[in-house]
Formats: structure tokens, C-alpha cells, sequence
């Protein structure tokens, strides 16, 4: 790392970088030490500094992570090779709770990206509530909402939309979501799904598109928001009777990691509580030979790749359990 004082002060903490990429602290200072980037400076009182550069190229990066690439591969490329990456169609698909395909009714969500940009955050809301109130929520995720998460993560990467725009967005999303499954008030019946990321992931807006799906499949769900520890989210499910804990990962999660606390929670919860996990982190759906849940694949989880595939795991669940379909 650069401690040199002839240089001008790098403008970036680094609580700028993770709210500007979404990549944790704790997730920086490993790739400095493994990868050798970032190399950020220091400030006089020895706290991280990043330059630009350092930020454009942890953008890029965490979009091809996103896209499904490992850190090991990426980080410790040069902006110049991230760039051709980036443009490359040879990318490896991304699994995704919200999934990137989309269908022919797929809406033309470039509108929206203008109304971001004038910070109409009113007309945002309108145009998701209209298109709720026309396609009906669930085609509204997969044929809405999930292409402009897309865009407007391509927008952000390109420089076309600034952070606090991609912030507004997701506050715009996540209000009308959790709205309109207050408007649906299905009867809720078993399973009762407890629903939370592990430290470390503090992206919640795939986890809520998969909520809406349980809702809509008339789950009780029992949300926690992001970053529950381990011990917490099993006293949680202990005092909420919980019959399935539904987790989301990003693919900038260590996929050593990310199984090492699988496993833990595995062992912490009782043999019934089946686990539900979704996201963009390649490991979730590997299958693993040789261990315990071979229901599961071997994992001791249920991979849901696919917002398509919740109303088969309820149907699944309710079968298993003797519930009424």
C-alpha cells in the first residue's frame, strides 16, 4: 500500500468504496492482502484511502462478479482487461433469485431510467404501480423490475447514474414491493419462511422479489432484513416456529465462505428447518458429494436459481409435509 506524502491524498475512505460498489470493508482488505489490489494510501492517521482509478476498477469488477466471474480471476486484472471482459460475450452465466432472462412482454424500462435521473421519484413509483396493476406482481419482477435492475446497474457501471440515483431507486422499489404485498393479504399458511442475508451481504432487493413470490404462494413470511448473524437468525428461527430459512448471495461473497456458513447453519438448526438459498454466487449450486441433505444434491440446502422456481419448493414443501397444495 502507498504511504508516500509527495502524492496528493486519495479522495475515497474506505466507507465511500463499499457504499459506492457494494463491496464490504471486510471484502477489500482480503483482496489487498490475496490479489494486491486495491493498494490503497494512507491518511495521516492510517486509515485507507482510494484513488478514482481504484473505484472505477472495483466497479467493473463488482459487476463481473455479479455476472458470475470469481474474484481470484478478475481482481487483479488491469481496468484495460476488465474493460474487454466486460464487452465480451463469452461471459459465464449468473444464476440470480432475480433472474436476468426476460420474456418477449418485457417491459421497456428505459423511461424509468430518465425518471431516475430527474429524481422524479413520484413518477418512478406511478410507473411501478401501474405496471403492478396491469401484469399482476409476479410478471411485474420478472418482466419489469428484474430487466431494470440490470440497467440500472449497467448505468451506474458506465457512469451514467450516480450512486445516490442507484439508492433512490432501490428505496422506489423496495417501498412499492413491500406495498403491494400488503395490498395482496393472502391467507398465510405453512410453510413459515424466515427470510435474511448472513453478515457481510447487504443486498436485500433480491431477497424481497423472492419474498414477494412466497406471498403470492400464500407463505407466512417472517422478514429480517439483511446481515442477520448466525446465532440471532437461529434463536429467530426458534422463536418464530420458522419451517424454512430463505438466505440470498451475490457472487462477491467467498463461495469458501459462503459454504463454510452453510454448513454451521446447517448444524445449528433443527434436522426439519429446510434452508432456501438463492443469488448470484456460483458455489450455491454446485452439488457436493459425499455429505449430508442428498434431497438437496448432496448441499444440505435447496438451490432456488430462479424467482420460477419458489412456487415449486412450496409446492414440494407442502407435499412433503401433508399440506394442502
Amino acid at each position: 500500500m502507498t504511504n508516500n506524502s509527495a502524492l496528493p491524498l486519495a479522495p475515497h475512505t474506505i466507507a465511500d468504496v463499499e457504499r459506492d460498489t457494494g463491496l464490504g470493508k471486510d471484502t477489500l482488505r482480503v483482496w489487498e492482502r490475496r490479489y494486491g489490489f486495491p493498494q490503497p494510501q494512507r491518511d495521516a492517521l492510517g486509515e485507507r484511502r482510494y484513488t478514482d482509478d481504484d473505484l472505477t476498477r472495483l466497479r467493473h469488477i463488482r459487476r463481473l462478479i455479479d455476472a458470475g466471474h470469481r474474484p481470484g480471476q478478475i481482481v487483479p486484472l488491469s481496468l484495460e482487461r476488465l474493460l474487454a471482459l466486460s464487452s465480451s460475450n463469452t461471459q459465464p452465466d449468473a444464476r440470480q433469485m432475480q433472474p436476468g432472462e426476460s420474456s418477449g412482454g418485457s417491459v421497456d424500462v428505459h423511461p424509468w431510467l430518465d425518471l431516475l435521473r430527474r429524481q422524479d421519484a413520484a413518477g418512478l413509483r406511478q410507473a411501478l404501480v401501474r405496471m403492478i396493476n396491469e401484469r399482476g406482481l409476479a410478471r411485474s419482477l420478472i418482466e419489469g423490475v428484474a430487466p431494470m435492475n440490470v440497467l440500472v446497474g449497467q448505468s451506474w457501471l458506465e457512469g451514467r447514474l450516480a450512486v445516490h440515483e442507484e439508492h433512490l431507486y432501490t428505496e422506489v422499489v423496495q417501498g412499492t414491493l413491500r406495498h403491494a404485498m400488503v395490498a395482496l393479504q393472502p391467507p398465510a399458511r405453512p410453510p413459515r419462511v424466515l427470510m435474511t442475508t448472513l453478515p457481510g451481504e447487504q443486498h436485500g432487493l433480491g431477497l424481497l422479489m423472492a419474498e414477494c413470490f412466497m406471498v403470492l404462494e400464500g407463505c407466512h413470511t417472517v422478514p429480517l432484513g439483511v446481515q442477520t448473524p448466525i446465532p440471532d437468525l437461529v434463536n429467530a428461527v426458534a422463536a418464530a416456529q420458522a419451517d424454512v430459512v430463505a438466505l440470498s448471495f451475490t457472487a462477491a461473497q467467498n463461495p469458501r465462505d459462503v459454504r463454510a456458513a452453510l454448513d454451521q447453519l446447517r448444524e445449528m438448526l433443527p434436522p426439519g428447518v429446510e434452508i432456501w438459498v438463492g443469488g448470484s454466487c456460483p458455489a450455491l449450486y454446485k452439488p457436493v458429494r459425499g455429505r449430508p441433505g442428498a434431497a438437496s444434491g448432496g448441499r444440505g440446502y435447496w438451490p432456488l436459481g430462479r424467482l420460477q422456481d419458489i412456487p415449486l419448493a412450496v409446492s414440494r414443501w407442502r407435499a412433503e409435509a401433508g399440506q394442502p397444495a
